[in-house]
């Protein structure tokens, strides 16, 4: 066999790369702005394959911060958020926010290290089967197993991520794949962009004709309307049919909590204010709503509602989600269409000004309430006045979300962020992270019970480090706040869910951050106001009495319809 001549082979060299910067050249061509992770030994040449590429990487303290990070980058921006991990531990760190993003229908990769593939197949250091582990909350989880693969790979990760219905992608590079070159020359794949279909003609007639026979119509507009852009079409479709409009707590801002038609948000644990206004409805019409955003249930008990289904893909089978029509394409063509072909307006909206005044109601008192620990009607009314409409608030898992979702009014889209697909607790510090990357014109805060804050505050560090300028609210009550909620309600008791807290002042000034530390009810907004203001990264520990929760149940209890 005749050798190969040296020049031959320093060609083929300046030809080929190795996969690492193969990879990067994918994600340049995906558009990716940011990388959040930690490096590990296993994927130390795709790290330093960034450098210079044009693409920011964030190194977080815990890759449980960096998936959160990718994930409300993905959820603000429509792209996919990226972030990598080593391989065991360090991907095993990344697996919650993963499973936070494809429960959240928000767009996801997430890259991990792996051993070699000559030792994938025994036992063998930090090797664990991360795709298997993986797929069970992704849509689609994979191994790179050949160099030459990786522009297909890579492009299908990000297509399948961002397309309808959205959600996380994982990848596992082996070491050695990450340092081997392809057989030829590659390049990225052409970026193609999936549009949505126009709505079928024939579907919107039968809508129109299932509308045209309701007494009192109620739309529901979900998560996918938010990511769709419907707003403004969702806005001509309720004043044109004279329709009021909820939202779940992933759409909040949707519609603008200030329209005359607006009933506020729907999701709360118990009979709320807005679910009084679907007790006379017949007919919902539910535009990008997804079933895992809250159980249909605490709208159609009965199941007996016939309900119009608008979304970019068919609905989740539930009983007590019977599927009248279901209209597939793009949202606001499909809500035009609709208006256009129901000649009548309708005569329901009494309801929605009884629910307006009573949520009014709550904000007034919490606005006058100087009671410290602060009510946390206050706190809602006071971050709402600190806040300009297009300023965002990410809101963590506990009993303060559940005051935010159903009380905060929101005038934009993703203003409002909560995680309620998954429900899960520490996203909204590092969340806020990549929010101020993704919008860094607009102001953000973290709102964090004392529980949350405490499961990822390390990444204090990273926001000081990146100079990325966010304020954390923290709500200080000593306990898990919302399970002593549902305790006290179900069970009339509660137990384990009480603890400390370290100095919160201190404890963020050890990170370069700013503290503050709220000693009466009219601190709260000035202090606020100026963190936001502030080019730093700034944490206010605000005292909170949460014995408001179990006045509100008790309340809600006493309600009764109609409205």
């Amino acid at each position: 066999m005749a050798s190969q001549d040296p020049s031959d082979r320093q060609n083929h060299a300046l030809e080929t790369e190795d996969v690492a910067h193969l990879m990067v050249r994918c994600l340049q061509a995906e558009g990716v702005e940011y990388v959040f992770g930690i490096p590990g030994e296993e994927n130390i040449r795709f790290v330093d394959a960034l450098n210079n590429s044009g693409i920011r990487y964030v190194l977080v303290r815990h890759e449980q911060g960096a998936s959160f990070m990718a994930e409300m980058y993905g959820r603000l921006t429509g792209r996919a958020g990226v972030c990598s991990a080593t391989l065991g531990p360090g991907a095993i760190n990344l697996l919650l926010g993963t499973a936070d993003a494809t429960t959240n229908s928000t767009p996801l990769v997430a890259l991990a290290a792996q051993g070699s593939l000559a030792r994938l197949h025994k036992e063998s250091h930090q090797v664990i089967d991360l795709v298997s582990m993986f797929a069970p909350v992704t849509q689609w989880a994979a191994c790179v197993q050949t160099p030459d693969a990786v522009p297909e790979v890579m492009r299908k990760a990000f297509k399948t991520a961002q397309s309808e219905r959205p959600g996380a992608v994982f990848l596992a590079v082996p070491e050695d794949i990450e340092a081997a070159r392809s057989t030829r020359p590659l390049a990225p794949l052409q970026v193609d962009t999936v549009r949505a279909d126009a709505p079928s003609p024939s579907q919107i007639a039968r809508a129109a004709d299932t509308l045209a026979t309701a007494r009192c119509p109620v739309v529901l507009a979900g998560h996918g309307a938010a990511r769709a852009g419907a707003s403004a079409a969702l806005v001509r479709f309720a004043e044109k049919l004279n329709l009021p409009v909820a939202t779940t707590f992933h759409g909040k801002g949707v519609f603008p909590d200030d329209h005359p038609n607006a009933l506020g948000a729907v999701g709360f644990m118990r009979h709320d204010y807005s679910n009084f206004g679907f007790d006379a409805a017949d007919v919902l019409v539910c535009v990008g709503y997804e079933v895992q955003e809250f159980d249909p249930a605490k709208i159609n008990p009965d199941g007996k509602k016939r309900i119009l289904h608008l979304h970019r893909f068919p609905a989740e089978v539930d009983a007590h989600y019977p599927v009248t029509v279901g209209v597939e394409g793009d949202l606001s063509q499909s809500l035009d269409a609709l208006a256009a072909a129901v000649p009548e307006t309708f005569s329901c909206k009494a309801a929605g000004q009884r629910i307006r005044a009573l949520l009014t109601e709550e904000l007034d008192y919490g606005k006058r309430s100087a009671a410290c620990p602060l009510v946390p009607q206050r706190v809602v009314a006071d971050v709402r006045a600190a806040l300009d409409r297009e300023d965002i608030v990410l809101v963590d898992t506990g009993a303060g979300k559940m005051w935010m979702a159903r009380l905060y009014p929101a005038y934009e889209s993703n203003t409002c962020l909560v995680s309620n697909g998954l429900s899960t607790m520490g996203f909204a510090l590092p969340g806020a992270i990549a929010a101020k990357l993704a919008r860094p014109e607009r102001k953000v805060l973290a709102m964090m019970g004392d529980g949350s804050f405490l499961m990822n505050s390390q990444e204090l560090e990273t926001a000081v480090r990146e100079h990325v300028p966010l304020t954390v609210l923290v709500l200080v009550d000593g306990e898990y706040g919302l399970i002593t909620w549902k305790m006290e309600l179900e069970l009339g008791r509660h137990g384990h869910t009480r603890f400390t807290n370290p100095d919160l002042v201190a404890y963020a000034e050890s990170f370069g951050a700013r503290g503050h530390l709220i000693k009466s009810a009219d601190e709260l907004l000035p202090v606020l106001r100026r963190a936001l203001e502030e080019d730093a990264v700034s944490v206010i520990a605000c005292p909170i009495d949460y014995s408001e929760n179990l006045r509100l149940t008790d309340r809600l209890g006493t309600l009764h319809g109609p409205f």
